[in-house]
């Protein structure tokens, strides 16, 4: 049994693209994880990914950017502005939790501040099980609070929300409603086309929507902050430049791709072996055998991204080939499949503004910028302690502009 760590860019690619490396981050939390997309591996995983590109296609992710997701981020937001204030940690677990459930598929009927908080107080308790392996507690009373919390999210969220949907399946296929009344969610897709997966009972059904809302409200909050966080060291840095942010909402989109690739939502892509052998870059494995590729290191790779490779640049020219957010979404088949819904499509050239698919975290930011959004001069941020990477822990802002249009 031996831990085995990649850093090169060129090595990190060639490991992320092999079939015969699976997933080994989330072993230890099978009380939620075992069957959900992201732990699949080999034809399950292909057939359920499968089913869900039918909802992660650019046309949808436009629409919802166009039509949905102002909404939701005029709801989410209106509080914090009547405030003055808001923590970006608090308001991008809010607003990401809302933006993840509507094209995940959980109904809130409420639509209010109090469902939400809810809602992420469930989502905490399942990101417990996410992290299991590195807990330091009792992890059977961990995995029993996973399990309460997984009831009540399936009683209160999940069974409407699925109840609801087969009605709504049940009118189309009987010619009484039009297929375009169908809402164009995950959850509608998994039902929709259940009959081709090769496990389609309630439970998996239910976990994997928790574990969407868990990654959609909790990984996203994190590159929302940090983007935020280079923003206004960027902008204070570049006085003369920084109308161009709201002016030029492409540029601030790629401002936010150089973000992410300095701030991967997970340091490590941590994978093991499926059988022994001699692989490349690694030598000598054994399914006993843990691959950590970090990830971190791989997106700061100057020979990809230039002797200032670890600081923050928005003008950085790479090569064609090479994605501004480096790997941080991973590659191959278990490339992240919400990245287009997160990142947007890729700034290539000069696109029109009108017709471009910017991403949530772009669009967030946007919406925080157009409100004079800025540092809370009497609380400074805090990282979090319990952690050597940057994580804020709390992240303080002030609107100057409260009343103008957060869509």
């Amino acid at each position: 049994m031996a831990t085995l760590t990649v850093r090169a860019y060129a090595d990190a690619q060639e490991l992320l693209r092999r079939d015969d490396l699976r997933q080994g981050l989330y072993d230890e939390g099978a009380v939620l994880m075992d069957k959900v997309l992201v732990n699949l591996h080999g034809d399950e995983h292909r057939i359920r990914r499968a089913v869900e590109a039918k909802v992660f296609r650019r046309d949808n992710f436009y629409a919802y950017e166009q039509n949905e997701f102002p909404r939701t981020i005029r709801e989410t937001l209106a509080p914090f502005l009547e405030a003055g204030r808001a923590d970006l940690n608090d308001f991008g677990n809010r607003v990401m939790l809302n933006l993840t459930a509507d094209f995940s598929g959980i109904d809130r009927p409420e639509r209010s501040a109090a469902e939400t908080a809810t809602l992420l107080g469930m989502l905490r308790v399942f990101g417990k099980a996410a992290t299991l392996g590195q807990a330091t507690g009792d992890r059977d009373a961990i995995r029993a609070e996973v399990r309460a919390a997984l009831a009540d999210f399936d009683a209160r969220f999940f069974t409407p929300s699925m109840q609801r949907r087969l009605t709504l399946i049940a009118a189309v296929e009987a010619g009484r409603a039009d297929e375009a009344t169908l809402p164009r969610d995950v959850l509608t897709a998994l039902l929709r086309f259940r009959d081709r997966l090769p496990d389609d009972s309630h439970d998996t059904l239910m976990k994997e929507l928790a574990f969407y809302l868990l990654a959609g409200a909790f990984t996203s909050v994190h590159s929302m902050t940090d983007a935020m966080h280079e923003l206004f060291v960027w902008r204070d840095g570049h006085p003369n430049r920084a109308a161009r942010l709201l002016a030029d909402p492409v540029f601030a989109q790629r401002c936010v791709l150089e973000s992410m690739r300095l701030h991967p939502s997970s340091a490590v892509a941590c994978r093991r072996p499926t059988v022994s052998g001699v692989m490349p870059v690694l030598g000598k494995v054994s399914p006993e055998d843990t691959v950590n590729i970090d990830l971190l290191a791989a997106n700061q790779d100057c020979p990809r991204f230039g002797d200032d490779a670890a600081v923050f640049n928005p003008y950085r020219r790479i090569a064609p080939n090479i994605p501004p957010f480096g790997l941080s979404f991973g590659l191959g088949a278990h490339a992240c499949i919400g990245r287009n819904l997160a990142a947007g499509a890729l700034p290539r050239g000069t696109p029109d503004p009108a017709e471009h698919h910017f991403g949530t975290i772009t669009m967030l930011v946007l919406a925080l910028l157009r409100h004079g959004g800025r540092p809370d001069p009497q609380q400074r941020p805090r990282q979090d302690p319990t952690i050597t990477r940057v994580k804020w822990a709390s992240y303080p802002v002030v609107f100057d502009q409260p009343q103008r249009s957060a869509a």
